[in-house]
């Protein structure tokens, strides 16, 4: 039997099962997040948040 993990969404922070979002590296993107980022014009003043967010798959955690 799997047992259904939950991970912490790296964008809007809230823990969500592992079968609700992407894997990036070791990082974790819920779904609802996923599909905002995805729908969110260059222009939008939500988009820099995201990018923001995102670095965190590139940042080591012992640097």
């Amino acid at each position: 039997m799997v047992e259904d993990r939950e991970l912490h969404c790296i964008i809007c922070g809230e823990h969500k099962a592992e079968g609700e979002g992407i894997r990036i590296v070791s990082e974790f993107i819920c779904e609802t997040c996923e599909s905002e980022m995805v729908h969110t014009d260059v222009k939008d003043a939500k988009y820099p948040f995201f990018i923001h967010q995102m670095k965190q798959i590139f940042i080591e955690k012992n640097a």
